[in-house]
Protein backbone atom coordinates (compact mmCIF):
# COMPACT_ATOMS: atom_id res chain seq x y z
CA UNK A 1 0.00 0.00 0.00
CA UNK A 2 1.32 3.87 -0.74
CA UNK A 3 2.17 6.44 1.44
CA UNK A 4 -0.23 8.32 0.30
CA UNK A 5 -3.48 5.48 1.05
CA UNK A 6 -1.61 5.17 4.91
CA UNK A 7 -1.70 8.76 5.36
CA UNK A 8 -5.70 8.66 4.37
CA UNK A 9 -6.35 5.52 6.55
CA UNK A 10 -4.22 6.85 9.32
CA UNK A 11 -5.78 10.39 9.19
CA UNK A 12 -9.35 8.96 8.89
CA UNK A 13 -8.93 6.83 11.74
CA UNK A 14 -7.87 9.46 14.15
CA UNK A 15 -11.22 11.16 13.50
CA UNK A 16 -10.94 14.07 9.97
CA UNK A 17 -14.10 14.19 8.31
CA UNK A 18 -14.54 11.87 5.24
CA UNK A 19 -16.40 13.06 2.35
CA UNK A 20 -19.21 11.26 2.41
CA UNK A 21 -19.94 9.72 6.26
CA UNK A 22 -20.89 6.10 7.07
CA UNK A 23 -23.89 8.22 8.59
CA UNK A 24 -25.02 9.25 5.32
CA UNK A 25 -25.92 5.94 3.88
CA UNK A 26 -29.53 4.96 2.78
CA UNK A 27 -28.69 1.57 2.76
CA UNK A 28 -25.88 -0.51 4.22
CA UNK A 29 -26.50 -4.36 4.14
CA UNK A 30 -24.39 -7.17 5.98
CA UNK A 31 -23.82 -10.76 5.04
CA UNK A 32 -22.46 -13.62 7.15
CA UNK A 33 -23.52 -15.82 10.11
CA UNK A 34 -22.69 -16.38 13.90
CA UNK A 35 -20.76 -14.13 16.10
CA UNK A 36 -18.87 -12.33 13.25
CA UNK A 37 -21.86 -11.00 11.71
CA UNK A 38 -23.96 -10.17 14.87
CA UNK A 39 -20.55 -8.30 16.23
CA UNK A 40 -20.88 -5.91 12.55
CA UNK A 41 -24.52 -5.13 13.77
CA UNK A 42 -24.48 -4.26 16.93
CA UNK A 43 -21.72 -2.26 16.42
CA UNK A 44 -23.63 -0.45 13.15
CA UNK A 45 -26.61 -0.61 15.10
CA UNK A 46 -27.33 3.41 14.86
CA UNK A 47 -28.35 3.01 11.72
CA UNK A 48 -31.29 1.04 12.85
CA UNK A 49 -33.80 0.40 9.65
CA UNK A 50 -31.15 1.42 6.99
CA UNK A 51 -29.12 -1.99 8.51
CA UNK A 52 -29.89 -5.03 7.00
CA UNK A 53 -28.19 -8.51 7.69
CA UNK A 54 -28.52 -11.28 5.37
CA UNK A 55 -27.50 -14.51 8.09
CA UNK A 56 -26.37 -18.02 6.46
CA UNK A 57 -28.43 -21.02 7.68
CA UNK A 58 -26.40 -23.55 6.71
CA UNK A 59 -25.17 -24.86 10.08
CA UNK A 60 -25.99 -28.72 10.87
CA UNK A 61 -23.91 -28.71 14.63
CA UNK A 62 -25.14 -28.14 17.79
CA UNK A 63 -28.75 -27.04 18.77
CA UNK A 64 -29.35 -26.07 15.41
CA UNK A 65 -28.40 -29.46 14.02
CA UNK A 66 -30.26 -31.30 16.82
CA UNK A 67 -33.51 -29.11 15.55
CA UNK A 68 -32.29 -29.63 12.08
CA UNK A 69 -32.79 -32.74 12.14
CA UNK A 70 -35.57 -33.49 13.77
CA UNK A 71 -38.25 -30.46 12.14
CA UNK A 72 -36.44 -30.46 8.77
CA UNK A 73 -36.05 -26.40 9.80
CA UNK A 74 -33.91 -23.96 8.77
CA UNK A 75 -31.12 -23.24 10.73
CA UNK A 76 -32.09 -20.81 13.48
CA UNK A 77 -28.23 -20.60 15.50
CA UNK A 78 -27.00 -17.56 13.35
CA UNK A 79 -30.35 -15.75 13.38
CA UNK A 80 -30.81 -16.50 17.17
CA UNK A 81 -27.14 -15.02 17.36
CA UNK A 82 -27.44 -11.54 15.87
CA UNK A 83 -31.03 -11.20 17.76
CA UNK A 84 -28.92 -11.51 21.15
CA UNK A 85 -26.35 -9.50 20.59
CA UNK A 86 -28.72 -6.82 19.10
CA UNK A 87 -31.10 -6.82 22.15
CA UNK A 88 -30.71 -4.44 24.29
CA UNK A 89 -31.72 -6.20 27.74
CA UNK A 90 -28.63 -8.24 28.70
CA UNK A 91 -31.81 -10.65 30.13
CA UNK A 92 -33.46 -11.59 26.57
CA UNK A 93 -29.83 -12.20 25.63
CA UNK A 94 -29.29 -14.56 28.64
CA UNK A 95 -32.88 -16.20 27.38
CA UNK A 96 -32.38 -16.31 24.08
CA UNK A 97 -29.45 -18.21 24.38
CA UNK A 98 -29.99 -20.57 27.35
CA UNK A 99 -29.03 -23.77 26.51
CA UNK A 100 -30.79 -26.82 28.32
CA UNK A 101 -28.72 -29.27 30.74
CA UNK A 102 -28.51 -33.16 30.05
CA UNK A 103 -30.76 -33.19 33.46
CA UNK A 104 -33.55 -32.17 30.85
CA UNK A 105 -35.53 -34.00 28.34
CA UNK A 106 -34.59 -31.02 25.78
CA UNK A 107 -30.77 -31.76 26.63
CA UNK A 108 -28.79 -29.99 24.08
CA UNK A 109 -31.45 -27.35 22.44
CA UNK A 110 -31.20 -24.10 23.06
CA UNK A 111 -34.09 -21.72 23.78
CA UNK A 112 -33.91 -18.94 21.17
CA UNK A 113 -33.85 -21.90 18.15
CA UNK A 114 -36.76 -23.11 19.93
CA UNK A 115 -38.68 -19.91 20.06
CA UNK A 116 -38.19 -19.10 16.31
CA UNK A 117 -39.01 -22.71 15.33
CA UNK A 118 -42.18 -22.13 17.02
CA UNK A 119 -42.83 -19.12 15.50
CA UNK A 120 -42.24 -19.99 12.15
CA UNK A 121 -44.74 -22.81 12.86
CA UNK A 122 -47.12 -20.50 13.85
CA UNK A 123 -46.12 -17.94 10.56
CA UNK A 124 -46.61 -18.25 6.84
CA UNK A 125 -42.67 -18.20 6.71
CA UNK A 126 -39.93 -18.47 8.68
CA UNK A 127 -38.95 -14.48 7.67
CA UNK A 128 -42.34 -13.85 9.36
CA UNK A 129 -41.70 -14.84 12.75
CA UNK A 130 -38.28 -13.16 12.69
CA UNK A 131 -39.59 -10.12 12.16
CA UNK A 132 -42.05 -10.51 15.26
CA UNK A 133 -39.02 -11.93 17.68
CA UNK A 134 -37.79 -8.85 16.38
CA UNK A 135 -40.56 -6.23 17.14
CA UNK A 136 -40.92 -8.02 21.00
CA UNK A 137 -37.00 -7.64 21.50
CA UNK A 138 -37.56 -3.49 19.90
CA UNK A 139 -34.85 -4.74 17.31
CA UNK A 140 -35.34 -2.00 14.39
CA UNK A 141 -32.20 -3.57 12.15
CA UNK A 142 -33.84 -6.30 9.82
CA UNK A 143 -32.53 -9.53 10.05
CA UNK A 144 -33.00 -11.90 6.81
CA UNK A 145 -32.21 -15.75 6.70
CA UNK A 146 -30.40 -16.20 3.32
CA UNK A 147 -33.01 -18.49 2.49
CA UNK A 148 -36.01 -19.94 3.51
CA UNK A 149 -35.38 -23.46 2.10
CA UNK A 150 -33.66 -25.80 4.84
CA UNK A 151 -30.49 -26.16 2.95
CA UNK A 152 -26.31 -27.70 3.44
CA UNK A 153 -22.94 -27.11 2.67
CA UNK A 154 -21.52 -29.11 0.40
CA UNK A 155 -17.77 -29.32 -0.44
CA UNK A 156 -15.96 -31.09 -3.15
CA UNK A 157 -12.35 -32.63 -2.30
CA UNK A 158 -8.80 -33.09 -4.49
CA UNK A 159 -9.12 -36.19 -4.01
CA UNK A 160 -12.89 -36.69 -5.49
CA UNK A 161 -15.29 -36.81 -2.77
CA UNK A 162 -18.27 -34.90 -1.60
CA UNK A 163 -18.04 -33.36 1.97
CA UNK A 164 -21.42 -32.91 3.51
CA UNK A 165 -22.46 -30.43 6.25
CA UNK A 166 -20.33 -27.54 7.71
CA UNK A 167 -19.23 -29.60 10.71
CA UNK A 168 -16.99 -31.76 8.30
CA UNK A 169 -16.45 -29.08 6.00
CA UNK A 170 -14.47 -27.07 8.35
CA UNK A 171 -12.54 -30.52 9.63
CA UNK A 172 -11.41 -30.71 6.05
CA UNK A 173 -7.43 -31.20 5.75
CA UNK A 174 -6.99 -28.78 2.46
CA UNK A 175 -8.70 -26.36 1.05
CA UNK A 176 -11.88 -27.94 -0.97
CA UNK A 177 -11.62 -27.60 -5.16
CA UNK A 178 -15.43 -26.02 -4.59
CA UNK A 179 -18.50 -25.20 -2.40
CA UNK A 180 -22.21 -25.37 -3.67
CA UNK A 181 -25.39 -25.50 -1.59
CA UNK A 182 -28.03 -28.94 -1.15
CA UNK A 183 -30.45 -28.41 -2.35
CA UNK A 184 -30.03 -25.59 -4.89
CA UNK A 185 -31.91 -22.80 -3.08
CA UNK A 186 -32.78 -19.12 -3.91
CA UNK A 187 -32.42 -16.19 -1.61
CA UNK A 188 -35.20 -14.34 0.17
CA UNK A 189 -36.58 -12.06 -2.55
CA UNK A 190 -35.95 -9.39 0.43
CA UNK A 191 -31.91 -9.76 0.22
CA UNK A 192 -31.85 -9.70 -2.98
CA UNK A 193 -34.14 -6.23 -3.33
CA UNK A 194 -31.65 -4.83 -0.33
CA UNK A 195 -28.99 -5.80 -2.14
CA UNK A 196 -29.51 -3.76 -4.90
CA UNK A 197 -30.44 -0.69 -2.63
CA UNK A 198 -27.55 -0.87 -0.85
CA UNK A 199 -24.54 2.45 -0.61
CA UNK A 200 -22.17 -0.91 0.75
CA UNK A 201 -21.90 -4.50 1.43
CA UNK A 202 -19.80 -5.48 4.29
CA UNK A 203 -18.95 -9.50 4.34
CA UNK A 204 -16.98 -11.32 7.57
CA UNK A 205 -15.88 -11.63 9.90
CA UNK A 206 -16.39 -14.99 10.75
CA UNK A 207 -15.78 -18.81 9.72
CA UNK A 208 -15.38 -18.50 6.02
CA UNK A 209 -15.86 -21.36 4.75
CA UNK A 210 -19.03 -21.91 6.83
CA UNK A 211 -20.52 -18.15 7.49
CA UNK A 212 -18.86 -16.19 4.27
CA UNK A 213 -19.52 -18.54 1.70
CA UNK A 214 -22.69 -19.82 1.84
CA UNK A 215 -25.14 -16.95 1.38
CA UNK A 216 -22.64 -15.98 -1.69
CA UNK A 217 -23.34 -19.59 -3.00
CA UNK A 218 -27.03 -18.92 -4.08
CA UNK A 219 -26.42 -18.17 -7.58
CA UNK A 220 -29.13 -14.89 -7.29
CA UNK A 221 -27.66 -13.21 -4.46
CA UNK A 222 -24.05 -13.40 -5.74
CA UNK A 223 -25.93 -12.05 -9.20
CA UNK A 224 -27.25 -9.02 -7.65
CA UNK A 225 -24.12 -8.26 -5.43
CA UNK A 226 -22.07 -8.41 -8.95
CA UNK A 227 -25.02 -5.88 -10.69
CA UNK A 228 -25.24 -3.67 -7.66
CA UNK A 229 -23.45 -0.66 -7.74
CA UNK A 230 -22.48 -0.64 -3.77
CA UNK A 231 -18.74 -1.25 -2.91
CA UNK A 232 -18.11 -4.50 -1.32
CA UNK A 233 -15.88 -4.35 2.67
CA UNK A 234 -14.13 -7.62 3.64
CA UNK A 235 -13.53 -7.55 7.18
CA UNK A 236 -10.91 -10.35 8.12
CA UNK A 237 -10.57 -12.50 11.70
CA UNK A 238 -8.49 -10.50 14.11
CA UNK A 239 -6.75 -14.82 14.49
CA UNK A 240 -6.57 -17.63 12.17
CA UNK A 241 -9.46 -19.79 12.42
CA UNK A 242 -9.82 -23.86 13.05
CA UNK A 243 -10.02 -24.99 9.54
CA UNK A 244 -8.28 -24.82 5.59
CA UNK A 245 -9.01 -21.50 5.20
CA UNK A 246 -6.89 -20.42 8.34
CA UNK A 247 -3.93 -21.71 6.96
CA UNK A 248 -4.23 -19.09 4.10
CA UNK A 249 -2.91 -15.96 3.49
CA UNK A 250 -5.19 -13.19 3.26
CA UNK A 251 -4.86 -12.68 -0.54
CA UNK A 252 -5.45 -16.55 -1.08
CA UNK A 253 -8.81 -16.02 0.60
CA UNK A 254 -9.90 -13.61 -1.40
CA UNK A 255 -8.60 -15.15 -4.41
CA UNK A 256 -10.12 -18.66 -3.67
CA UNK A 257 -13.68 -17.01 -2.82
CA UNK A 258 -13.96 -14.92 -6.41
CA UNK A 259 -12.21 -18.37 -8.54
CA UNK A 260 -15.62 -19.86 -7.09
CA UNK A 261 -17.39 -16.89 -8.12
CA UNK A 262 -16.16 -16.40 -11.10
CA UNK A 263 -15.93 -12.66 -10.65
CA UNK A 264 -13.58 -9.89 -8.21
CA UNK A 265 -16.10 -8.88 -5.49
CA UNK A 266 -13.76 -7.38 -3.14
CA UNK A 267 -12.99 -3.74 -3.32
CA UNK A 268 -11.43 -3.21 0.33
CA UNK A 269 -10.55 -5.20 3.20
CA UNK A 270 -10.27 -4.09 7.44
CA UNK A 271 -7.43 -6.71 8.23
CA UNK A 272 -4.43 -6.67 10.53
CA UNK A 273 -2.88 -9.62 8.31
CA UNK A 274 -2.48 -8.03 4.95
CA UNK A 275 0.01 -9.60 2.62
CA UNK A 276 1.96 -8.90 -0.59
CA UNK A 277 -0.33 -10.16 -2.68
CA UNK A 278 -3.38 -8.38 -1.86
CA UNK A 279 -4.95 -6.50 -4.48
CA UNK A 280 -7.36 -4.21 -2.87
CA UNK A 281 -6.73 -0.89 -0.01
CA UNK A 282 -6.99 -2.26 3.04
CA UNK A 283 -7.53 -0.88 6.69
CA UNK A 284 -5.25 -2.01 9.52
CA UNK A 285 -4.50 -1.25 13.69
CA UNK A 286 -8.11 -2.71 14.26
CA UNK A 287 -8.29 -3.70 18.19
CA UNK A 288 -9.50 -6.86 20.03
CA UNK A 289 -12.32 -6.47 22.50
CA UNK A 290 -10.50 -6.69 25.99
CA UNK A 291 -13.27 -9.77 26.99
CA UNK A 292 -12.67 -12.08 23.92
CA UNK A 293 -9.06 -11.52 21.83
CA UNK A 294 -10.42 -13.48 18.89
CA UNK A 295 -13.30 -10.58 18.38
CA UNK A 296 -13.06 -6.95 17.30
CA UNK A 297 -14.04 -3.85 19.43
CA UNK A 298 -16.59 -2.31 18.65
CA UNK A 299 -15.54 1.45 18.72
CA UNK A 300 -12.39 0.33 16.90
CA UNK A 301 -14.47 -1.87 14.02
CA UNK A 302 -16.37 1.32 13.59
CA UNK A 303 -13.38 3.48 13.48
CA UNK A 304 -12.33 1.21 10.42
CA UNK A 305 -15.65 0.97 8.79
CA UNK A 306 -15.89 4.41 8.63
CA UNK A 307 -12.06 4.71 6.87
CA UNK A 308 -13.03 2.30 4.40
CA UNK A 309 -16.02 4.41 3.66
CA UNK A 310 -13.93 7.25 3.26
CA UNK A 311 -11.47 4.96 1.53
CA UNK A 312 -14.22 4.05 -1.06
CA UNK A 313 -16.24 7.57 -1.63
CA UNK A 314 -15.74 7.11 -5.49
CA UNK A 315 -17.73 3.87 -5.22
CA UNK A 316 -20.35 4.56 -3.12
CA UNK A 317 -23.69 5.24 -5.08
CA UNK A 318 -24.52 9.20 -4.83
CA UNK A 319 -27.57 10.27 -3.72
Amino acid sequence: MTDTTDSKISGAIAGEQPRRQLEDLRCVTAIGGGHGLGRVLSTLSFLQRRLVGIVATTDNGGASGLLRRSQQTIAWGDIRNCLSQLALQPLAADVLNYRFSDEHELNGHNFGNLLLHTLDELSARPLDGIQLLSRLLNINIRLLPMSETSVDLVASTHEGLECFGELDVDLLHHMPTALSLAPAVSATPEAIRHVRRSDLIILGPGSFLTSIMPPLLMADLAQSIADSQAPVLFIDNLSPEYSPAGRLALSERIDWLEQQLGRQLIDLVISNAPDAGLKVPYVDHIVAASDAPHRHDRDSLLNAIKAAVELLNTKIPSK
